[in-house]
């Protein structure tokens, strides 16, 4: 077993957490909430909620109309001021054919600067179990900011990610998806069970 500890700086690809940017594309759907809202409470201030829907679920449909990702939460709450939303509870599930869902959970999600970044905060967990063509998939983290546009995430606290039989724990956090790097800048710890050996085949009994 291999533990290496306080390297500056590991690099490793995770063709995998690709999904996990694409995956929040499907916030773009508030943007038709967004806009909607700029015709109705006019007068209302603008540092104060202009609406906010509780309970809510949304599914965005595929090219073949088929559900391609469901977005809920506990509540949604808009800010003219900004064209900012708050969720409370945040649950996305990115379905793809083929493979298991991603699902991504944590307390609160901030949705800013004109629908490209989003927020995740407070137990922030994405998960996906194994499938014929994926490894299994954990990250854990208490912040992690999306940029689905640019297809990177980053973050700058603890984080600890499980993809396969690796475990990956360290603070910061930079996934591009373009290049298929994910980079855990400081305090990186790497752990890597050796492989099985695989037994010899039992010999024939003389005759």
């Amino acid at each position: 077993m291999r533990k290496p500890e306080g390297a500056h700086r590991w690099r490793m690809i995770f063709t995998v957490l690709g999904a996990v940017v694409f995956a929040l594309g499907s916030f773009w759907l508030l943007e038709v909430m967004n806009k909607s809202s700029q015709d109705v409470n006019g007068s209302k201030k603008l540092d104060e909620p202009d609406y906010f829907v509780t309970n809510f679920s949304m599914v965005r449909m595929d090219l073949q109309g088929k559900p391609s990702y469901i977005v809920s939460g506990a509540k949604l709450t808009h800010f003219p001021a900004d064209d900012s939303s708050n969720i409370d509870q945040p649950f996305v599930r990115k379905i793809s054919p083929g493979v298991p869902p991603l699902n991504m959970n944590a307390e609160l999600a901030h949705i800013d600067q004109n629908n490209t970044r989003l927020q995740l905060s407070r137990n922030v967990v994405i998960d996906r179990i194994a499938g014929p063509k994926t490894q299994n998939l954990t990250l854990k983290t208490e912040a992690l900011t999306i940029y689905p546009d640019e297809e990177r995430m980053e973050s700058a606290v603890p984080v600890d990610l499980v993809s396969g039989r690796s475990h990956v724990t360290g603070v910061g956090l930079n996934a591009n998806n373009a290049t298929s790097v994910v980079d855990v800048p400081n305090s990186v710890r790497i752990v890597i069970p050796p492989r099985t050996p695989v037994q010899a085949p039992a010999a024939a009994p003389a005759q």
